[in-house]
């Protein structure tokens, strides 16, 4: 896919490591990788987990250890071989688990864009899978380095929330894809009005205001007390008063499979996760299918997708002009 300067829609031109249009306007490329930021503004702490847990969540090769691409043929629908040759965007990468769904079981041509420093973990997890068909960029999803209507497919996953402006989020992805191109997306549901009464939004107002390092500290001391914690009240089936312990839903949320250690780790990177963005909103799954409407896209579906026990809240859309 061209890149294009995202200000004013020009073609962009390399030379070493440097993109360039005709207005003179240049972006570094570093490490391989096209910069259309200087640093990773709201999602730095993305930059800090991904490069710290760059392979906790990929799938491997053992059997069972796939729900990263169960999780994604579930949501999107999309068949493989109907990818092949297939322009697809992909917004969020974060480490890149998606990125290897889609390179290692597809044909398409992927363009992943991250805002934070995470692309580098993408791109060592990845680029060698096929680096001609894979191409990655760090940029915001409000500034992305590509032609409106250019891809065939867009996906967005675990993305949205931690953006400052939702709707806005919606209209850049619904602006990449081509007119009969589909978008899928997920994110953090609001089921009622218990949603925010939990341990996340509760010491976010505290946790979001320490540095990576003292968060991950302070997560790496708890950490085995709260994951016993959390299996005694499931034991005693008092399990919904886990929502009150600052530590990830374990049972809800990891994969069955882990063993201890990498139970340890995931439930490390995913309270790191909860506590640390800078932006945490949930939304409603109809106000959500409002925003792709507003913005010309036609939903498919919007509602919970089941995979593996899990639930996810998904809206799948097709832009119509």
């Amino acid at each position: 896919m061209i890149l294009v300067n995202p200000s004013n829609g020009k073609q962009l031109t390399q030379s070493g490591n440097v993109l360039f249009d005709e207005s003179g306007a240049m972006f570094n490329i570093v490490d391989g990788i096209p910069r259309f930021v200087t640093d990773g503004g709201y999602s730095e702490t993305f930059g800090f987990q991904w490069n710290k847990f760059a392979k906790t969540q990929l799938d491997r090769e053992m059997e069972g250890y796939n729900i990263s691409k169960r999780r994604f043929f579930a949501e999107t629908l999309w068949e493989e071989n109907g990818l092949a040759g297939q322009e697809v965007l992909e917004v969020g990468s974060g480490a890149g688990r998606f990125s290897k769904v889609v390179l290692e079981n597809t044909k398409a041509n992927l363009s992943s864009v991250d805002y934070s420093g995470a692309v580098v973990a993408n791109f060592k997890n990845n680029h060698h899978i096929a680096p001609h068909r894979f191409q990655i960029v760090q940029a915001s999803i409000y500034d992305l380095p590509f032609p409106s209507k250019s891809f065939d497919k867009v996906f967005c996953f675990g993305v949205l929330q931690h953006t400052p402006d939702f709707g806005a989020s919606v209209a850049a992805l619904v602006d990449k894809v081509k007119p009969g191109g589909e978008i899928v997306v997920d994110f953090y549901p609001i089921k009622g009005w218990w949603t925010k009464v939990h341990a996340k939004y509760l010491f976010r107002p505290i946790t979001t205001r320490l540095s990576n390092l003292r968060l991950m500290q302070l997560i790496n001391n708890n950490i085995d007390w709260l994951i016993n914690a959390e299996h005694f009240l499931h034991k005693r089936r008092l399990g919904f008063l886990s929502r009150f312990l600052p530590i990830v839903d374990i049972q809800g949320t990891l994969p069955k499979y882990l063993s201890g250690e990498e139970r340890r780790e995931w439930a490390m990177l995913d309270t790191f996760d909860m506590f640390s963005p800078k932006y945490d909103n949930p939304q409603h799954i109809r106000n959500v299918v409002s925003m792709f409407e507003e913005f010309g896209a036609q939903v498919s579906f919007g509602g919970f997708v089941s995979y593996d026990g899990y639930k996810a809240a998904v809206v799948r859309a097709t832009r119509m002009t």
